[in-house]
C-alpha cells in the first residue's frame, strides 16, 4: 500500500491504494507512519515528498475498516500519523491531486509545504457521517486558524485548491504537483541538514511561548548553528566564491 523511491536525497512516499482512492485503513496508516519514520531517520534523506497514486490523493478514513478495527489500535496509529508535523526532523512536502478529504486534508495539514493541482478538493467532511475531525483538528488549526477550522468542521463543505491556498492550507497551485514537489524537495535537501532539523525543532519549541522565552530558545539554537561545522564550511565556500 506504500511505494517508496529515492531521488538523490529526496525520499518519495506514495500512497498506493488507488482502487480505494487511497482511503486510510489500519494497515495503510501503519505502513505510512513506518515509511515516514524510516525516511526521517535515514541520513541519506534530506527531504520527504508525499503523494497519492491514482486519481485521488486520499479520500480519508476507510469507513468499512473503521467498523471492524480495534478502536484502541486505530486511535493510536491515527494519533501518530496526524501528529507527523510535530515529530519529523526533515521537511515533508505534500503533492496533492484529486480528492484530499477528511483524513486526506489532515495529511496535507501535517506537511510543512503543500502543493496542489488546480482541481484538487479538500474538506473536513466528518460531520456528514456523525463525526468530528478530532485527530486532524490541531494540524488544520495550526495551518489555517481556529475560526476557519471550526467553520469547515461544522459545515462539512468541500473547497478547491485556490481556496485552500487562500486559507493557508496549501502554499502553491501547480499543474503537475508531484514534479514541483520533487523539484522543491531537491532544492531543500541541498541545504544544511543541521539547520533544517534545528529550525523545525525551533518552530515546535516556541509554539505558544511568550516573546522572552522564544527569544532565549532562539538564541541557544543560533549559537549552536554558528558553531556547527556545516555553517563554517558553507561560509568559507561562499567567501571563496566572492
Amino acid at each position: 500500500m506504500i511505494l517508496t523511491t529515492q531521488h538523490g536525497r529526496v525520499c518519495h512516499i506514495a500512497l498506493n491504494r488507488p482502487e480505494k482512492r487511497n482511503a486510510l485503513n489500519t494497515q495503510l496508516c501503519t505502513d505510512l507512519v513506518a515509511a515516514l519514520d524510516a525516511a526521517d531517520a535515514d541520513p541519506g534523506t534530506g527531504a520527504i515528498v508525499l503523494s497519492g497514486n491514482g486519481p485521488a490523493f486520499c479520500a480519508g478514513m476507510d469507513l468499512k475498516d473503521s467498523l471492524t478495527a480495534d478502536p484502541v489500535a486505530l486511535a493510536e496509529i491515527h494519533e501518530r500519523l496526524y501528529s507527523t508535523i510535530n515529530r519529523l526532523h526533515k521537511p515533508l512536502i505534500a503533492a496533492v491531486q484529486g480528492a484530499a478529504l477528511a483524513g486526506g486534508t489532515g495529511l496535507v495539514a501535517n506537511a510543512h509545504i503543500a502543493i496542489a493541482h488546480p482541481d484538487a478538493r479538500f474538506g473536513l467532511t466528518e460531520i456528514r457521517i456523525g463525526l468530528w475531525p478530532v485527530l486532524i483538528f490541531r494540524a488544520v488549526e495550526m495551518a489555517i486558524g481556529e475560526r476557519r477550522t471550526v467553520e469547515l468542521s461544522l459545515s462539512g463543505r468541500e473547497f478547491n485548491a485556490h481556496q485552500a491556498e487562500q486559507y493557508g492550507l496549501i502554499h502553491e497551485v501547480a499543474i503537475i504537483p508531484l514534479v514541483r514537489a520533487l523539484e522543491l524537495g531537491k532544492q531543500i535537501a541541498g541545504y544544511s541538514g543541521t539547520a533544517l532539523s534545528s529550525g523545525l525543532e525551533y518552530a515546535r519549541q516556541i509554539r505558544g511561548c511568550d516573546w522572552e522565552t522564544a527569544g532565549k530558545i532562539g538564541a541557544k539554537l543560533r549559537e549552536g548553528l554558528l558553531e556547527s561545522a556545516e555553517y563554517r564550511a558553507s561560509v568559507e565556500a561562499f567567501l571563496n566564491k566572492t
